[in-house]
């Protein structure tokens, strides 16, 4: 009884937050910003609500009941049409959306590019592997060290889900533990309903769903997480497995993104690390060409 108590009061303090907000983007937005003539002298600054509700084509008692925060559902439609109205920007959209209890928030894009320091920033964690993913494990940027140590992701297909699940397990660099795959999908999964009609994420889902058939398992479980610290084993076919502690950080500034950063968890796994590192391209890659040729080879 009491968590339901709890979450009332949760939502009743969101909706007052709510209208303590649509009050301050609306005292913002002048009249003339919208087409509108200044008109007579105005009590308060910034628009009325019967302005907002005409502008945004709803009517100005339901805008007004969203204003006093009364338990009144929104709809994305509604949402989007006041969100235009008050000039709302991506991040105030985003928190419209969360304040009216919206289950899918749309995407809060706060910078599209990556932040310019950034590649600076992985090089100098060097000799530590160091990847920057998005919330659908695309690599977006990468340090020397990780590319050392997982080089078909660093050059090549830059899907850790692909290379996860489509690679055959005798040459992936990912050990196949359940725990592990479980956990990673169920992360796929909880970033999967904030990209619900991104033709990208659609395909990549149903692609992997179509090729693996423990994908496919583990997607229909419905499970949701977020990425953890974790000790990961890592198998290379030019030095053999390491041991390696993942740390992950999230980096807000891109939108969805998070850092990996690889350290061994012991002085053996470091010294392999270090004949990893110090090895050339040709000495890294050569025992994966020769397996994937003799083991793979077409026909």
């Amino acid at each position: 009884m009491s968590e339901v108590a709890d979450l009332r009061s949760v939502r009743t303090e969101r909706r007052a937050q709510l209208g303590a907000f649509l009050k301050s983007r609306r005292a913002k937005i002048a009249p003339g910003d919208v087409g509108l003539a200044p008109g007579p002298r105005r009590r308060t600054p910034g628009l009325r609500r019967e302005e907002v509700a005409q502008l945004s084509g709803i009517g100005v008692t339901w805008y007004t009941w969203l204003e006093q925060g009364r338990p009144i559902n929104a709809s994305v439609q509604v949402l989007d049409a006041v969100a235009r109205t008050l000039c709302l920007d991506p991040v105030e959209k985003a928190h419209l959306y969360r304040l009216a209890d919206v289950p899918s928030v749309p995407s809060s894009v706060v910078q599209s590019a990556l932040p310019p320091g950034l590649p600076v920033i992985l090089d100098q964690l060097s000799p530590l592997p160091a990847v920057l993913l998005s919330a659908k494990y695309d690599v977006l940027a990468h340090n020397d060290a990780y590319r050392a140590l997982f080089p078909r992701c660093a050059d090549g297909e830059q899907n850790i889900l692909r290379h996860v699940f489509l690679t055959p397990e005798c040459c992936n660099p990912y050990r196949h533990n359940v725990h592990d795959l479980r956990r990673m999908v169920a992360y796929l999964r909880g970033a999967y309903v904030k990209h619900l009609d991104d033709p990208e994420w659609v395909a990549l889902v149903e692609e992997l769903c179509g090729a693996s058939v423990e994908f496919a398992d583990l997607w229909a479980r419905n499970d949701v997480a977020v990425p953890v610290n974790l000790v990961k084993v890592i198998q290379h076919l030019a030095v053999g497995t390491l041991a390696m502690h993942m740390t992950s950080m999230s980096l807000p500034v891109v939108e969805g993104a998070w850092m990996q950063i690889f350290t061994p968890v012991d002085a053996a796994a470091t010294e392999t690390m270090s004949r990893l590192l110090a090895m050339s391209d040709d000495e890294r890659l050569a025992p994966v060409d020769e397996h994937i040729e003799s083991v793979h080879a077409l026909g």
